[in-house]
């Protein structure tokens, strides 16, 4: 079996616990306004021109991004990590894009790397079906959940699909006892708001088992990427919320007796 992706990395620090190896799958439904990834939203490879400069000359060459891989080659990639995960209680993170979108694919690598000891997350949006949910969750150690906006027309806007089926799957998550992290990014104008924020709270205290949540703050960073790939760049002059602001904004979520992190 085959799935695409489009970058590996190693020693990540922020994708879970201990030191990790994430892969990034290609493919994502969602269309967020803040996305870091706009390589990651189509499931096919794409070809781009990648400009590079040397002594005020510019090379012109032509990349694909996005190609497909194998269960045994991606395990084998995977595997040679090994020593790290064991000394760091580390692992392996499927991130995206929206990895639950090759769900099958996801499936046995998760399967294989289980067999073999090694520890598995899953960065998600949560937009599947509750089918691929529970499958996933019966397989993998650990879900990395977004939680970005809780008004259904607000979050249609900003990602372009309705927050409904990701809160149900949530709450089935919560319900069953799953391993989760909530992740939230914190978006200037967007997901910051007073309102929002309130009601981010107020769901997360409706759950029952999830007790840890990572603010994520924006950057633009990105902005080179948008460029690259011809995509349009909704936020790019948008400025990140100062360190201040997210500290406050930290204390605000520990006041919910949650476990809180910066960054992931």
């Amino acid at each position: 079996m085959n799935g695409t992706i489009f970058d590996i990395k190693h020693f990540a620090v922020h994708d879970g616990p201990g030191i990790r190896q994430t892969v990034f799958f290609k493919g994502c439904p969602l269309s967020c306004w803040w996305c870091h990834n706009p390589e990651s939203q189509d499931v096919n490879p794409e070809k781009i021109v990648r400009i590079n400069k040397l002594d005020g000359q510019e090379f012109k060459k032509e990349v694909t991004v996005g190609y497909q891989i194998s269960v045994d080659e991606l395990y084998k990639t995977i595997s040679g990590d090994q020593i790290f995960f064991e000394e760091s209680g580390g692992g392996v993170t499927f991130s995206g894009g929206e990895p639950l979108t090759q769900s099958d694919f996801l499936f046995e690598i998760i399967k294989t790397c289980t067999q073999n000891g090694i520890h598995t997350c899953v960065d998600t949006t949560g937009f599947a079906s509750e089918k691929t949910i529970k499958k996933i969750a019966e397989a993998t150690d650990l879900f990395l959940f977004d939680i970005k906006l809780i008004e259904n027309k607000l979050h249609q806007k900003y990602t372009g699909i309705p927050v409904d089926e990701i809160l149900k799957n949530l709450k089935w998550l919560d319900q069953n006892n799953k391993n989760v992290i909530l992740r939230f990014p914190v978006i200037p104008g967007i997901t910051d708001t007073e309102k929002n924020i309130s009601e981010i709270k107020s769901f997360i205290k409706s759950l029952n088992n999830i007790n840890q949540v990572d603010l994520l703050p924006y950057h633009n960073i990105s902005n080179g990427k948008y460029a690259r790939f011809k995509k349009k760049n909704k936020m790019e002059n948008t400025k990140p919320l100062s360190d201040d602001d997210m500290n406050k904004l930290k204390l605000e979520f520990e006041s919910l007796g949650l476990i809180v992190g910066i960054g992931g």
